[in-house]
């Protein structure tokens, strides 16, 4: 863990980050969340905030744009109950409660996927693209393909508390 201009990273006392992911600066950690190998947090421009029981797996990049003439200053904020696969880059967007982000999707800056909402692997969301509640997006650009099922939808609470469990065997002293 890393502090920037004497912010560090705040992790609860029941999330588990590994030691080979890096938190850099204005980080936030909620409880039982989990931090894979080799993700980075890079909150040096901006604050990142991962919510309640939320996952960011292997190789997986979150940070956010600066405010100038070119972009304006978004955080990066993950939402409770949230999965966020293997090597995705969120860059200053919003991810809400229960959504399921799909293995190497990149959301970019402003962008905001709704609770209940899953990004199928390899999507790109753009800028400012808000993705509607209880929907599969998926493509690059990510496009609306159809309505969840209730099922597909319960599966992003079970995903989640899956992982609460399999990181609870990581943690060490």
């Amino acid at each position: 863990m890393i502090d920037i201009q004497n912010i560090k990273p705040i992790i609860h006392k029941t999330a588990m980050v590994l030691p080979s992911a890096v938190l850099i600066g204005d980080c936030k950690i909620d409880e039982n969340s989990s931090i894979w190998a080799n993700t980075t947090l890079r909150a040096d421009l901006g604050k990142i905030s991962v919510g309640k029981n939320s996952n960011i797996q292997d190789g997986s990049t979150l940070h956010m744009s600066h405010q100038s003439d070119y972009s304006n200053a978004t955080d990066c904020i993950v939402g409770d109950y949230v999965t966020v696969g293997h090597n995705v880059i969120l860059h200053g967007c919003t991810i809400k409660d229960e959504s399921l982000i799909g293995m190497g999707s990149i959301i970019l800056d402003g962008a905001i996927v709704e609770k209940n909402t899953m990004v199928g692997a390899g999507s790109l969301v753009p800028n400012n693209k808000i993705l509607e509640s209880g929907f599969l997006y998926l493509g690059s650009p990510a496009k609306k393909i159809r309505k969840l099922t209730a099922k597909e939808i319960s599966f992003f609470r079970y995903s989640a508390e899956h992982y609460v469990k399999l990181s609870a065997s990581y943690k060490t002293k």
